[in-house]
């Protein structure tokens, strides 16, 4: 059996390319969205308030515009909201950066919601937006029993406009503007400045916005109504009909590619690791990988508490949120069953090949490898975001490929965003452990070709992406199949180890920088944390197994360690 050698710890090649990369992946990625006035920014424009200012903003509208009584344990949640679809449109149509200087900090597409659960005995719950930066109410709505089945009829469409205007109390359009003259006050509306839509008047009262256009969209305020009451009140510019059927479709497909390209050929992947564990047997050990197993199932569970306010804020019941809660708990076993039998199957299958592509610490020159696979990891992580970078523009000037806003992946709507980057040690450790480790093997027993079972195992990998909102939806198959690539390429020539530390470094960055972006200090110096948090790793295993290991210490005393 060929046991691996440790690699040279850098070569002067790898570095200047790495170093290349990294200056093109700022150069096209990091200033950009640093860039407060840039097409690319999604973040709201200034410094952002606190989500306890913003409650407490909202909670003075309640009071004086709402004139609810709230009591002082109200059960209350502030998450970020934001208009995915509208953004997406001035995304598409390159409008973003007329779009901030023009309306944004009167109509931001992003919002801190305040939602009042059981505020008053007829509402089930009160939600307020708030402006991001400013504090300033933006709009509400009082949700009801009545609101969701009206919300079930407006689905409907004709079918249900009878009992919509029922509903609503069948006011005429005269009624519902004198019931929306105190809230257009409050929130410091002129009425000159307004025209009742009336081409959108079966329904609700819509006053659009004098001068407010952009692109083919029109600045509006949009007023319903329940039993004679203004029930919500939104100000919002719309959304061209072509734009939204468009991401539709593009749904669709995103659903077909992830569920049949990815979440059906994963789990296929997954019954064979566990055949495959049991035929290598006398080739790998079931007590490898537990470690890194349990690691990934702990932080993945934490992830999952990490994003309760998300869930919170679809408005589950109590036992949908538990049964949600459990699905989601099962589903998180599966998977991590998959990436251990991966992790045991991969390794057997390349040791019955007479390789070895996952080094045991037990094994000569185990700990150096670990110090080589960490530098090179962050060598070949520099040179994929600089591979990522270019495909993006390639992507952009060819398809037109645009992205968009996702608030339930936002590090504003997690408990303790800071821990947020630890996701990347859990896509480092399970993807590489299924697709690479474990995919490659099984699939060049199918295909007999090594660049065929690489090609493949990337694809089925860049399927389960297609859910994140970038558009055309294919491009992302498209970038990711050769970010895939490169990462059976470093599998390959380097081993599991490099291509671990390699993986967990790409997005241990872009998760750092998520937080970085978010600004103060303890973000910048967290983000900065995890971006060298795999250098510790990889160092303190290293001297850790200098120490345990004899036949290691031995065989670096002789070796210089340039």
């Amino acid at each position: 059996m060929k046991v691996a050698k440790p690699l040279p710890f850098r070569t002067q090649t790898l570095w200047i390319a790495a170093i290349i990369s990294l200056i093109i992946f700022v150069v096209l990625q990091v200033v950009p969205i640093s860039d407060a006035n840039s097409e690319q920014d999604q973040q709201p424009q200034g410094d952002i308030i606190s989500k306890e200012d913003a409650r407490m903003s909202a909670t003075r509208f309640v009071s004086d515009s709402l004139h609810l009584n709230l009591s002082d344990n109200v059960d209350t949640l502030v998450t970020y909201k934001s208009n995915s679809k509208f953004y997406g449109y001035l995304s598409r149509e390159n409008l973003v950066k007329e779009y901030i200087s023009k309306y944004e900090k009167r109509f931001p597409y992003d919002v801190y919601r305040v939602t009042f659960n059981d505020p008053a005995t007829y509402l089930n719950s009160l939600n307020v937006d708030v402006q991001m930066v400013t504090g300033k109410v933006l709009g509400f709505e009082k949700v009801q029993d009545l609101s969701k089945d009206a919300k079930a009829l407006m689905a409907e469409k004709k079918d249900g406009l009878d009992k919509l205007k029922e509903i609503e109390g069948n006011l005429t359009l005269a009624q519902k503007e004198q019931l929306a003259l105190p809230y257009l006050k409050a929130l410091g509306y002129n009425t000159n400045e307004l025209t009742v839509d009336r081409d959108s008047q079966d329904l609700g009262l819509h006053y659009n916005l004098k001068g407010a256009t952009i692109g083919k969209s029109q600045g509006q305020l949009v007023f319903n109504y329940e039993y004679g009451e203004v029930s919500s009140f939104d100000p919002a510019f719309t959304v061209p009909d072509e734009h939204t059927a468009y991401v539709d479709s593009q749904s669709k497909l995103a659903n077909w590619l992830y569920f049949l390209g990815y979440a059906l050929l994963s789990f296929v992947l997954g019954i064979l690791a566990i055949v495959y564990s049991s035929t290598t047997r006398p080739f790998a050990s079931f007590r490898r990988g537990i470690f890194l197993t349990m690691f990934y199932f702990i932080v993945n569970a934490i992830s999952i508490i990490n994003l309760l306010p998300v869930f919170k804020s679809e408005e589950f019941s109590t036992s949908t949120f538990i049964i949600l809660l459990i699905v989601q708990g099962i589903f998180t076993l599966i998977v991590t069953a998959s990436v251990y039998f991966s992790l045991v199957g991969g390794d057997g299958l390349w040791r019955q090949q007479g390789k070895v592509k996952w080094m045991k610490s037990s094994e000569p020159g185990y700990a150096k490898h670990v110090l080589h696979s960490m530098s090179n990891g962050y060598a070949w992580a520099f040179i994929l975001l600089g591979v990522q970078s270019i495909i993006y523009l390639a992507l952009e000037r060819i398809l037109g490929t645009w992205s968009t806003t996702d608030d339930t992946q936002s590090t504003y709507n997690m408990l303790f965003p800071l821990i947020f980057p630890l996701m990347a040690w859990t896509a480092g450790i399970g993807e590489e452990a299924v697709y690479r480790l474990f995919g490659i093997p099984m699939l060049q027993k199918l295909f007999k070709n090594t660049f065929i079972a690489g090609l493949i195992s990337a694809l089925i990998w860049a399927c389960g992406h297609t859910l994140y909102p970038i558009y055309p939806v294919y491009s992302r198959p498209i970038e990711l199949a050769v970010i895939g690539l490169l990462f059976s390429f470093i599998f390959l020539r380097y081993g599991f180890i490099t291509v671990l530390f390699a993986h967990v470094i790409f997005d241990s960055i872009l998760m750092g920088l998520s937080l970085i972006l978010m600004k103060e200090p303890l973000n910048i110096g967290a983000g900065l944390f995890y971006i060298v948090l795999p250098a510790i790793v990889g160092y303190v295993i290293y001297r850790w197994n200098l120490r345990r290991s004899t036949p290691n210490l031995i065989l670096l005393k002789g070796e210089d360690l340039r």
